[in-house]
């Protein structure tokens, strides 16, 4: 499949890199769960394998899948998507360089950036991505020294939670003209509905677990690039500091990413569906989805997406209290961190998910619950929010 890269992408998604197994006819891909290999001689390993912290085949299988996916040459996974992108900041950044952020982002991003980055003299500064005329303006006054020690644009498109769109392909022209790296998480989106590097992006990043594994059952991160001499230093950092996935956990992310064009578009449809009525729900003071055309990113995300995502962001008019009494009397859609498995979740960030910006000014308003919309029947998920929105009052 490597060799036709004309399928499709859920042609691709199920057998791209994956032959059946030339000894027993095996469909799916063996687990090779193992620490280490037999060597035919001294420092003589079979087809590169020795060690399964710096290869396993499980683990390469997947960097291949994910990134034929995705567009690019390399790709490598992660033990979780904080260790991915704890490994391109690694890679791309020394004391002294600094990471541009925008103002909507996952806590554990800001988390990372701003309690362990800083440590070692990386600074952090916040600017509108969503207007490129910012960034521009933003870039333009730096020292153009400081790009010597890294200078990286990091970019959420859906962003978490308010589900933000960021123009990649203006986003990338800014950051080339002024010598900066562009990251895209991707993890909203996933590669069935956005590619980034086709819009200009240096490196993409996913929490794996999310919509790539698709079932909440697994823990992985990717990245994924196409330079090869930022990938050489991504491969020797990954296995110096030994930030790879397992292969079980490689093995259900290959699993998952099977089913991820049905997925996606289930997730897709149900969400859409949800936001337009939620944007009419008498407890509901706004909705955030791109897919709604009053959403100041939908046209952006109309021609750089192949649909909209399956996550919805509510304000609730009886502000917190109700938010939290909404949160806790769903029954279809659970209580709890994460999201895009099949089921669907309710968190309420401001406690959980972005609870480690809480009297911040990267705080999010505590009238706010995210939706990960599952691809449960649809008139199921309404009629759960309906009693849970009315019973918050």
């Amino acid at each position: 499949m490597s060799e036709r890269p004309e399928s499709g992408l859920s042609t691709r998604a199920i057998h791209l890199g994956i032959d059946p197994d030339p000894s027993t006819g095996a469909i799916s891909p063996p687990i090779f769960q193992t620490s280490t290999f037999l060597q035919d001689d001294v420092a003589q390993p079979r087809n590169g394998y020795e060690y399964a912290r710096c290869a396993n085949p499980t683990r390469d299988l997947l960097q291949r899948q994910v990134a034929g996916l995705e567009g690019g040459r390399h790709a490598f996974s992660t033990a979780s998507g904080l260790a991915a992108e704890d490994l391109v900041l690694r890679a791309t950044l020394r004391p002294g360089g600094h990471v541009v952020t925008g103002t909507d982002a996952y806590g554990g991003t800001f988390r990372l950036l701003e309690r362990v980055w800083d440590r070692w003299g990386i600074a952090t500064s916040v600017v509108d991505l969503t207007d490129p005329a910012a960034l521009e303006q933003h870039l333009a006054a730096r020292d153009a020294g400081a790009a010597d020690a890294g200078l990286v644009v990091w970019v959420e498109t859906p962003s978490n939670p308010f589900l933000q769109i960021t123009d990649l392909a203006a986003c990338a022209e800014v950051c080339h003209r002024h010598g900066a790296l562009l990251v895209v998480d991707n993890t909203f989106a996933s590669p069935y509905l956005q590619r980034p590097l086709e819009h200009g992006a240096d490196v993409v990043v996913h929490s794996a677990t999310k919509y790539l594994a698709g079932h909440s059952d697994s823990v992985t991160g990717m990245v994924v690039v196409d330079d090869d001499a930022l990938a050489e230093e991504l491969a020797f950092l990954a296995n110096a500091a030994g930030s790879v996935s397992g292969p079980m956990d490689a093995w259900l992310t290959i699993r998952g990413i099977k089913t991820l064009g049905v997925r996606m578009q289930r997730h897709c449809e149900n969400a859409l569906e949800l936001a337009g009525w939620l944007s009419r729900h008498p407890a509901v003071t706004r909705v955030h989805h791109p897919g709604l055309p009053e959403h100041p990113g939908h046209r952006v995300a109309a021609a750089q997406m192949d649909g909209f995502g399956g996550v919805v962001s509510i304000q609730l008019a009886g502000g917190r209290e109700a938010a939290l009494a909404a949160a806790r009397a769903t029954e279809v859609f659970l209580l709890a961190e994460s999201l895009g498995g099949v089921e669907s979740l309710v968190v309420h960030p401001g406690e959980m998910t972005h609870a480690s910006v809480k009297g911040t000014p990267r705080a999010v308003p505590d009238d706010l619950l995210r939706l990960s919309v599952g691809i449960e029947d649809v008139a199921d998920l309404r009629a759960d929010l309906d009693r849970a929105l009315r019973a918050g009052g």
